[in-house]
């Protein structure tokens, strides 16, 4: 094969691999169930990235909403992010303090994300819950964002191997037949990929919009719901396609 084709099929190939890979928001607090034990300060880490590949890291724009939502009140938090470089790319922190027995259901709203090798817009509206002092209720409630998994299973104290089921929602309304990208937080590479289709989970909605996966693994998983926006502007203010996407992170834990 001459070298020009060599290079051309190389490229093509990397192309590929970007696109294939799976674009993912983390909105992950350092702890989901806070107890006397733990302390009332919760750590969040916010950076978009490729979880179970460990990176890259790719820039965020200021988030346009980040907020909490707990006892039926919601506070905005836009203000405690902390801006900080991850291998060159922006990230960010938060620092929150639990000052009531609650269940707290993080929320982030990012900035457009324009992905070159896709040709389009990402927007990941995405979510957690942390559990205080066990309250145990209020983790079902919606934040209103767009494209939203409502959890059907409580989406803390999990033992590994438990089933997490979901509604997908667009507005407010069940989606049927959506299709959801599951991936584990494999910090540091510590779980070893045999192949690229071990990567990125693919499972479907129901009818009613309604998923469940087991969690194979201790650690956190995130459920990335995705469905297509309406064009937008791209870099050189012409219409490019948009991906929407409901993202909720869930902690599990091995038995000991």
């Amino acid at each position: 094969m001459p070298r020009f084709t060599t290079l051309l099929v190389g490229l093509a190939c990397l192309l590929n691999a970007a696109a294939a890979s799976a674009h993912f928001q983390t909105l992950l607090p350092s702890r989901d169930i806070v107890t006397a034990a733990t302390g009332r300060a919760i750590d969040l880490d916010i950076r978009f990235t490729h979880p179970m590949e460990w990176g890259p890291v790719m820039e965020m724009k200021t988030p346009t909403r980040f907020g909490v939502i707990a006892n039926g009140r919601t506070t905005d938090l836009g203000k405690s992010l902390v801006a900080r470089k991850l291998s060159g790319a922006t990230a960010y922190t938060s620092r929150f303090t639990v000052a009531e027995p609650a269940d707290y259901l993080f929320f982030i709203d990012p900035a457009p994300y324009w992905e070159p090798a896709e040709q389009k817009m990402i927007i990941h509206y995405t979510k957690v819950v942390v559990d205080a002092f066990g309250a145990e209720e209020g983790w079902d409630a919606a934040t209103g964002q767009p494209v939203e998994i409502m959890p059907l299973v409580r989406p803390y104290g999990l033992w590994t191997g438990n089933i997490f089921r979901g509604v997908v929602t667009r507005n407010g309304q069940p989606v049927p037949h959506a299709e959801i990208e599951v991936e584990y937080y494999n910090e540091n590479k510590k779980v070893k990929i045999p192949a690229d289709p071990f990567v990125t989970q693919v499972i479907k909605a129901d009818e009613h919009g309604v998923f469940a996966y087991a969690m194979p693994k201790g650690g956190w998983w995130g459920f990335a719901a995705l469905v297509d926006g309406e064009p937008m502007p791209g870099p050189d203010g012409k219409p490019v396609a948009v991906e929407l996407g409901g993202l909720i992170w869930v902690r599990v834990q091995d038995m000991k």
